[in-house]
């Protein structure tokens, strides 16, 4: 289990937001563990008794997948959030299959202490349901950008969202995943890619992509990307890095008793 001391450095930034208090309240039942890429974090029709807290460059992603195979990305979770069972009593069954996508660790904390803890602290409820909220509005746009918007423009709001969570230029992610996150066939994604990349904005090389020019790939993506980022700053008070790294979460205080990050 996490010592409260050394939470903050889980890197973490919802645990981060919470007041020392509420922190202590929940560092005694969280349990640190390392995935991998693709581990699965639950499947469909499975009871979600833990929710996991994707810490550092870890991200995971809520799939569905089709009767005929086909698979496409509905949220994606790295250190700004937690999946699993946020808003919910209880185990209940998953709708959509959890997978990691970029490996590393993650903080693993039981449903059922989470509902506890709630019970006793109204800012961590106001804080989680916020969170909550941004998730359902990340699942929302990625809804009518799926639906809506040309494979390119929805490449260049996938590159953006990752480089959002990780930082820096360099995206650990394979053609073959990202395929599968855009619902695309290889051989199409290869030709998107190849354009972005001839237009200077990305590079792309063998397990990785390089972003080279973030302005100019931010003008090439639909409006999902900045739409999703708003409401995290409105909602949750994210912070970005002028290099647009999302790094700490500050809610704007309200009579719950809900404070600043620390």
């Amino acid at each position: 289990m996490i010592p409260d001391a050394d939470l903050p450095m889980s890197g973490n930034l919802l645990l981060q937001a919470l007041r020392p208090k509420d922190r202590a309240l929940l560092a005694p039942h969280l349990e640190l563990k390392d995935y991998r890429r693709g581990d699965v974090l639950f499947e469909v029709g499975e009871d979600v008794s833990c929710i996991s807290f994707p810490c550092g460059s870890s991200v995971a992603a809520l799939i569905i997948t089709m009767q005929d195979g086909r698979t496409i990305e509905t949220a994606t979770v790295g250190h700004e959030g937690a999946i699993g069972g946020v808003v919910s009593q209880g185990s209940l069954p998953a709708f959509s299959r959890a997978v990691v996508q970029i490996s590393g660790p993650m903080l693993r904390l039981e449903t059922a202490r989470l509902q506890e803890v709630k019970a006793s602290s109204p800012a961590l409820r106001n804080l989680f349901t916020r969170y909550s909220d941004c998730l359902l509005a990340q699942v929302l746009q990625s809804v009518a950008c799926n639906a809506l918007h040309p494979i390119e423009e929805r490449c260049a709001r996938w590159i953006l969202s990752l480089q959002d969570r990780l930082g820096g230029n360099v995206l650990p992610i394979t053609h073959e995943l990202l395929a599968e996150l855009l619902g695309v066939q290889r051989s199409y994604l290869t030709r998107t890619l190849k354009s972005l990349q001839q237009q200077e904005l990305v590079q792309v090389r063998r397990g990785r992509i390089i972003v080279c020019d973030r302005p100019a790939l931010e003008q090439k993506a639909c409006e999902c990307h900045g739409a999703v980022r708003r409401h995290f700053e409105t909602v949750l008070g994210a912070v970005y890095s002028t290099s647009g790294t999302l790094i700490a979460l500050r809610p704007v205080a309200n009579d719950t008793g809900m404070s600043h990050a620390v």
